[in-house]
């Protein structure tokens, strides 16, 4: 205020009382945090993106002990699992097909030898069986897993309206990105409290932090990842576990259906990279407890659209609708191409 009250006295502006004056510095200071607040947090941003390094992930278990990664076969999983392999530990590799299964952990033997072991069970996660979640239970039974990556997903065939959407699809989503994660992490979990230290990554998507219309049930299920990730987080926070929700745009994957990176678009290997990096760092997602957005051009869209349009704007919306929109015109045109041509 004294020094609001010299800038005044400078320009020579008089003030009829001292409620006028008070009126007028609120209005000051509040335009000046309203200029000054995004500055600080763009350079929050771009520290913790490209400056200050996440936790070592050995602080969450030591080398030899296991790391249990569902949807493990290709892209994100199977790139966390070599990641993690070459890191020292131990995997458990879980996913549908047990020949993708089998070729992993050959390659993760060929690389790192006997010092590395490896266990597999094939699974699929939409089906719910809880014969598959007892096989599940002995396979880690016993063993010291420290890290649990809770990758599997699964997402629309195309952009598709809620009202038209195959019951069956909406099911395995759910299944898939939501009861799957749930049942792994309560099998996993209990032991990471036992031992009081443990990670928990949990894949989620900007399709769940920005509705996305089009992929309603798949937006919703991502979405449920975030606020359950967060949640727990603060639960087992004081056990020693930490967890940790990572948000992302796209990725070359199959689920993406990209193959070519870009700036905006990484492939496995860099996404992981950058996740394994940042354990621990808040990147682009301001103010969401127990996220992160590591990579940085993803952590940037986000830290931007957030900032300045929010994440549930009418025109955040109405953008993803009309992308969505779109893409689902040009999958139709593609096929009805591609059956006219059969």
């Amino acid at each position: 205020m004294d020094a609001i009250k010299k800038v005044t006295d400078y320009l020579g502006v008089q003030f009829e009382s001292n409620s006028s004056f008070i009126l007028v510095s609120s209005v000051l200071l509040a335009g000046i945090f309203t200029i000054v607040a995004p500055i600080f947090s763009f350079i929050r941003v771009l520290f913790s993106l490209f400056v200050l390094p996440g936790k070592p992930i050995s602080s969450f278990g030591p080398r030899g002990s296991w790391a249990l990664i569902t949807g493990a076969s290709d892209g994100i999983g199977k790139e966390f699992a070599l990641a993690l392999a070459k890191k020292g530990y131990n995997i458990i590799l879980i996913s549908r097909t047990q020949s993708k299964l089998d070729t992993l952990a050959s390659e993760i033997s060929s690389k790192y030898g006997p010092k590395i072991s490896t266990k597999t069970l094939a699974m699929d996660f939409s089906q719910n069986k809880d014969s598959d979640y007892t096989a599940l239970r002995k396979l880690a039974d016993g063993l010291d897993v420290s890290i649990l990556v809770n990758n599997v997903g699964l997402s629309h065939s195309i952009p598709v309206p809620f009202v038209e959407t195959p019951a069956q699809e909406m099911n395995d989503i759910i299944m898939i990105n939501c009861m799957a994660t749930l049942r792994v992490t309560k099998l996993i979990a209990p032991g990471m409290i036992s031992r009081k230290r443990g990670l928990i990554l949990t894949m989620a998507s900007f399709g769940g932090f920005f509705p996305t219309p089009l992929l309603a049930t798949y937006s919703g299920s991502k979405a449920f990842l975030q606020q359950w990730s967060t949640a727990l987080g603060s639960e087992l926070q004081p056990h020693g576990v930490h967890v940790q929700c990572i948000q992302s745009h796209l990725v070359t994957t199959a689920m993406s259906k990209i193959r070519k990176t870009s700036a905006l678009v990484p492939n496995p290997r860099q996404f992981v990279q950058a996740v394994l990096g940042k354990i621990g760092r808040s990147g682009g997602a301001q103010n969401v407890a127990f996220t992160s957005t590591p990579y940085w051009s993803h952590g940037l869209m986000q830290w931007f659209l957030s900032r300045f349009l929010g994440e549930r704007s009418q025109i955040v919306v109405k953008i993803n609708r009309g992308m969505h929109e779109d893409i689902r015109k040009r999958a139709l045109r593609k096929a009805a191409r591609d059956a006219k041509n059969q």
